[in-house]
């Protein structure tokens, strides 16, 4: 699995058990629903600005939001 599906897989994660819905993340970080829907489906490259901004909305580190992603070289 790619490195941008498992992220993508965490994002949705960690939003769903904080209760969170796409439309309250992407309000919260100041990024577009459908952008972020994207991340979710592995489908985008996030910048670290926008990483940044997830780690901010889910109240995690950087380091907790990839927690468990497996870089295959």
């Amino acid at each position: 699995m790619t490195v941008k599906k498992q992220l993508g897989m965490r994002i949705r994660y960690l939003r769903q058990r904080k209760g969170m819905s796409i439309e309250d993340l992407a309000l919260e970080c100041n990024i577009n629903r459908n952008y972020l829907s994207d991340l979710e489906r592995g489908t985008r490259n996030p910048s670290i600005e926008i990483l940044s901004r997830l780690s901010f909305g889910l109240k995690v580190s950087l380091e907790e939001l990839f927690r468990g992603i497996q870089i295959l070289y």
